[in-house]
């Protein structure tokens, strides 16, 4: 890992924390496993641009899938 993927990995690592602890908070389901994914994603995804599109759409999913 270089220091880029770090980075990336570390903002919506922290970012997917937040969505996770929201979504435990209040028993949503969306944004709970957006935040999850969030989570586990920079470890499964080696390439940056899609690690930061897909992080970006899980983001957005809470938003456009309000329950």
């Amino acid at each position: 890992m270089d220091g880029t993927s770090l980075l990336i990995g570390l903002l919506f690592g922290s970012i997917g924390f937040v969505y996770l602890s929201y979504g435990r908070k209040l028993r949503r389901m969306v944004p709970l496993g957006a935040g999850i994914l969030m989570c586990v994603v920079p470890y499964l995804v080696s390439n940056n641009y899609a690690v930061v599109g897909i992080c970006l759409t899980l983001m957005a999913a809470p938003l456009v899938f309000k329950q």
